[in-house]
């Protein structure tokens, strides 16, 4: 797959304003990575207080994980199919912030904003605030990875569509996870999910992101 004929203009524009804001090369470098931290960490604390919660709030904060690890499968098997060189290899002469990853660590598409814009997209099944925090995050990263000289455009672009399509399944998981909860939070496992006593007497049905309370 040829990226440059695709968007190298773009990426090129980038790389301009990357070597015009020295300044923010740092930022950029730390945040790439420290980025998914946060929302790890995001997700963590989310899961925690959902303990407390009904089942259908553990439910969603459950397909969360599931969500980053099938999302993160998809863009690992289709980066092996297309096998797309980096952007900085197509340009050795141009400047990179990041030093430039080796030849078999393919392009297309980014697996960072994968990551990010699942757990963001499945977050907003937990609350909207959370989930458009965890979305403001996401575009940083995703302009972080063409900031940095690590992929082009549209490797960003269709990271985010990987991780929001896989997400989204979640809209048709609720209610069979909200009975997995109920199950579960009745054994051994209610360390982990939660009591039966904050159960719901019966599973709610699948709701979309519009119908989800701000929290």
């Amino acid at each position: 797959m040829d990226g440059g004929a695709i968007d190298g203009g773009w990426y090129l524009d980038v790389l301009g304003f990357a070597r015009a804001t020295p300044w923010l090369h740092g930022f950029f470098q730390v945040f790439t990575n420290a980025g998914l931290v946060l929302v790890a960490l995001v997700v963590a604390v989310v899961w925690w207080r959902a303990r407390r919660g009904d089942a259908g709030r553990m439910a969603a904060v459950i397909w969360v994980p599931i969500a980053i690890g099938l999302a993160y499968g998809l863009s690992n098997l289709v980066k092996v199919l297309v096998e797309e060189p980096r952007p900085c290899i197509r340009y050795p002469t141009v400047p990179t912030v990041a030093t430039c990853d080796f030849a078999t660590d393919y392009s297309f598409p980014s697996n960072h904003v994968t990551i990010a814009v699942s757990a963001a997209v499945a977050l907003l099944f937990v609350g909207r605030r959370v989930g458009l925090a965890s979305l403001a995050v996401a575009v940083l990263i995703g302009f972080s990875r063409v900031y940095l000289g690590a992929h082009y455009v549209h490797d960003v672009l269709a990271g985010a569509v990987f991780g929001a399509g896989v997400a989204l399944i979640g809209l048709l998981l609720r209610a069979p996870l909200t009975t997995v909860v109920v199950r579960l939070r009745s054994g051994g496992l209610c360390t982990l999910v939660g009591t039966a006593a904050a159960e719901e007497s019966s599973p709610p049905p699948a709701v979309g992101v519009a119908d989800v309370e701000a929290r």
